[in-house]
């Protein structure tokens, strides 16, 4: 079972603290004292050294950043489109492949200037060679700096994603802002999703853990959907939205029969209409929530209609899993 935790991913340095690091260690790691009467060979192998080192921590350093950085082709579709929502996939690519090339170049430099060490004729033409050869791997840090800030500003992002395994059995909880979605995620898991008497409390995917009949379920809870067109919404609706087209989950479709949440029982058919075919294949439950404040039995007739409408859907979807409509009423 493939577990995606991004927070675990190594701190992106700045350029200018990428080679603060590396300049340093390569002092710290290598030779410090030659004397201009050594023999022309010791003196050039102590310069190719130097030059080596600080191309190979270079390249370790890069790396490890190329490396750790998910690659969207080869990760799970939920996850690719979820930092698409959340960052420009184009541009997220780009950024790292500025950092491949930037190794590559690097590669480059080491591997002209040791060449040219070679044949350096005095402890001045060698000392020169190695000055330029650093000054030219530090200048190519110095360009991609705007990328190395782009990508660390992505990890933080990252690191504050949950820890969510698209394999493992799902609940998702979605529905209009404000419908009591947060109150039953804390009610039935230890997640401690904030709740407020306002729309978009929850600003991102809440994952919380229940065990049912043995068996372990993740449960997610994800920011409030409005009934507008696709290209309308915004970033933290389109976090619900990829959660739902990708995640293989039995959806609850949370329903606020007594209108406090500031949408209609129409406005939330509405809603969960135009966004139906996300719930294709997935086991779908309608959960008419805050019947304390208006019971079922109370709402108009237009209201029951709609209602029902709703549920002859989520049956489709239960009956086409395999499941049997046990309930005349099939309300939750």
């Amino acid at each position: 079972m493939v577990q995606y935790n991004f927070k675990k991913m190594t701190v992106v340095p700045s350029g200018k603290d990428f080679i603060d690091i590396i300049l340093s260690r390569t002092q710290r790691q290598t030779p410090t004292v030659v004397h201009k009467g050594y023999a022309i060979s010791r003196l050039r192998q102590f310069y190719m050294r130097k030059v080596k080192y600080t191309q190979q921590n270079f390249h370790e350093k890069l790396s490890t950043i190329i490396d750790e950085f998910p690659r969207l082709d080869n990760i799970h579709p939920f996850y690719g489109d979820l930092l698409h929502v959340l960052y420009n996939k184009d541009h997220y690519k780009l950024a790292l492949g500025q950092i491949n090339t930037a190794r590559n170049l690097i590669g480059k430099i080491s591997k002209d200037y040791v060449k040219l060490l070679k044949y350096g004729d005095s402890l001045y033409r060698c000392k020169c060679l190695k000055v330029a050869a650093l000054g030219r791997m530090c200048t190519v840090i110095k360009r991609i700096g705007p990328s190395l800030a782009y990508l660390e500003q992505i990890r933080q992002h990252m690191a504050r994603l949950p820890s969510i395994d698209p394999n493992t059995r799902t609940v998702l909880i979605c529905g209009y802002p404000n419908v009591g979605k947060s109150s039953f995620i804390n009610k039935i898991t230890r997640a401690d999703v904030d709740v407020q008497p306002y729309a978009f409390t929850t600003k991102s995917l809440f994952v919380g853990h229940t065990d049912y009949k043995y068996l372990r379920y993740q449960v997610i809870d994800t920011p409030g959907i409005l009934d507008r067109p696709f290209e309308d919404r915004n970033i933290i609706e389109m976090c619900s939205i990829t959660a739902l087209a990708h995640l293989r989950a039995a959806v609850l479709f949370f329903l606020d029969i007594s209108g406090s949440c500031g949408y209609s029982i129409a406005q939330q058919a509405a809603l969960f209409h135009s966004i139906k075919s996300l719930f294709m294949n997935k086991p779908l439950i309608i959960v008419c929530n805050k019947t304390d404040l208006q019971p079922l039995e109370g709402i108009s007739e237009e209201d029951k209609k709609l209602v029902t409408e709703m549920k002859a859907e989520a049956m489709k979807t239960v009956i086409g899993q395999g499941g049997e409509a046990t309930n005349d009423e099939g309300y939750s």
